[in-house]
């Protein structure tokens, strides 16, 4: 079993992360802000991974830290989870629809940490939560994770489509590269050798 758990404590956050990369989609996510609850449950369910995520942050501040932290701890989970990556896909792509909205993610689980992030959203705010924070929660994601990540809005008005759209989308690129490849059994997809 692909398997990791998280634990980690700052000033500003209180975070537990449980993941299992060969899971079913099961989810119990409370990071006391309500939305990126939801991202996080349907990242989990398209991605048929077992998340649990439970934080306690300082949200009497703002979000910010529980989303950015909460990034660092599943990009570390999957960087631990994937061990040697012998036999993965590596590679990934996904264009999903979200009614009117329409997102492309792409991923390379190469070692090599990069984000391109072309995610436009006509709304700041999506209830209480900061849409902002969605570039921040990816790039902590993907320093920890150590991959090359590329979204991008290909269409939409609706910011609340949009986004989501988007986490549907990285939960099934992220299925997708994660995946084994029958042929590639025990060989690292990689002719360097090394991810």
């Amino acid at each position: 079993m692909r398997t990791s758990e998280i634990n980690r404590t700052t000033k500003e956050t209180d975070i537990v992360l449980k993941l299992n990369i060969d899971g079913t989609g099961k989810s119990d996510i409370d990071t006391g802000v309500g939305f990126f609850d939801h991202m996080l449950t349907l990242f989990a369910s398209h991605g048929m991974f077992d998340l649990t995520v439970k934080c306690k942050g300082d949200l009497d501040v703002d979000a910010h830290h529980t989303v950015e932290d909460v990034g660092i701890c599943l990009g570390k989970a999957f960087a631990e989870a994937l061990g040697d990556m012998k036999g993965i896909k590596r590679y990934a792509d996904k264009i999903i629809p979200m009614d009117e909205a329409l997102t492309l993610v792409a991923v390379d689980i190469s070692g090599r940490p990069h984000l391109a992030f072309d995610l436009d959203v006509p709304a700041k705010k999506v209830g209480n939560f900061d849409t902002e924070l969605v570039s921040e929660f990816f790039l902590s994601f993907v320093r920890n994770a150590k991959l090359t990540l590329h979204i991008k809005k290909l269409a939409g008005r609706n910011t609340h489509h949009i986004i989501e759209g988007c986490f549907k989308a990285f939960g099934r690129t992220m299925d997708d590269a994660t995946c084994f490849d029958p042929r590639r059994e025990g060989v690292l997809p990689s002719t360097k050798g090394v991810l």
